[in-house]
């Protein structure tokens, strides 16, 4: 049963965290159409300025942290949507692909002058840092919270999707964006709103996972393979269907690490190529006409 209650956490922990890096892609190319590389350098970036405002300390300055992490890679998104997405709304997504592939490139080697090719580690502030008992086993507080945030994060989309203005405006532009904008609202920062959105999202899952791991490097295209399995899984442009993928990666993963561990890191595309054998607009998806 102990094992059973932390595995269980650990699932839930990176199906939270990745729901929440996913989640803002899913949400840029179910509103835009943009299959966004650069997403995993916004991850990146809130993962390192939370090393930066944190430094090898803890405590009250780590929510600081938090909401910096996420608030860099909104300033980051913000610029590239600006200076570059706003150019490929109409382009073919190989040509999305390259243009957002060359702006990772970019943002890595700004990174590195930045914060050098360096591992850093944080520590979670006092009040998560302990475990706490559950069926017998301590499950440490920072992996509930990292589940809580994802929760939190779930009914923020559902929300603001299904009753906000923004969400209804979102959501005929994506049906019928010339009507959107004839109505007066202006689909460029509509655009904009989301794609910002979309890469706070991706510094929060950074900041979040930066107690977790160690931070470095690397990481964009790491979590960049990742999420697009989830979305891939879940289905393009399906919030809910990022959620479901994100479970089944977080469960692959884990199986994988218990009990095969020579297959641990073939697991997850081996589920995505399940799903996708027997649909392949992915489990929520629908296919694109």
């Amino acid at each position: 049963m102990h094992s059973l209650v932390l595995d269980i956490a650990g699932t839930l922990s990176a199906a939270a965290n990745l729901f929440v890096v996913a989640a803002g892609l899913t949400l840029v190319f179910g509103a835009m159409r943009i299959i966004n590389m650069a997403h995993g350098s916004f991850y990146m970036y809130g993962a390192f300025a939370v090393t930066t405002v944190l430094g090898v300390g803890a405590g009250w300055r780590f929510w600081l942290a938090l909401l910096a992490g996420a608030v860099v890679a909104a300033v980051a998104g913000l610029t590239v949507e600006v200076t570059v997405i706003r150019r490929l709304y109409d382009a073919e997504h190989l040509t999305q692909l390259l243009a957002t592939y060359a702006v990772l490139l970019i943002f890595a080697d700004i990174g590195q002058r930045i914060w050098g090719t360096g591992y850093r580690t944080v520590n979670p502030p006092p009040v998560l840092a302990s475990g706490i008992s559950i069926a017998g086993g301590q499950v440490p507080r920072y992996q509930l919270f990292v589940i809580g945030v994802g929760a939190a994060v779930g009914l923020a989309l559902w929300l603001m999707l299904a009753r906000t203005r923004f969400g209804w405006l979102l959501r005929a532009a994506v049906q019928d964006p010339e009507s959107v904008a004839t109505g007066g609202t202006n689909l460029a920062w509509l655009r904009t709103g989301v794609f910002v959105i979309g890469a706070f999202l991706a510094g929060l899952g950074g900041a979040l996972i930066a107690p977790m791991q160690s931070i470095a490097p690397g990481m964009d295209v790491s979590i960049i393979v990742s999420v697009f399995i989830v979305v891939t899984i879940g289905g393009l442009g399906s919030v809910a269907g990022a959620a479901l993928g994100a479970l089944l990666i977080g469960l692959a993963q884990t199986l994988g690490a218990e009990f095969f561990a020579s297959w641990a890191a073939s697991l997850i595309y081996l589920t995505m190529i399940v799903v996708l054998a027997i649909r392949p607009w992915g489990l929520l998806g629908v296919p694109e006409r």
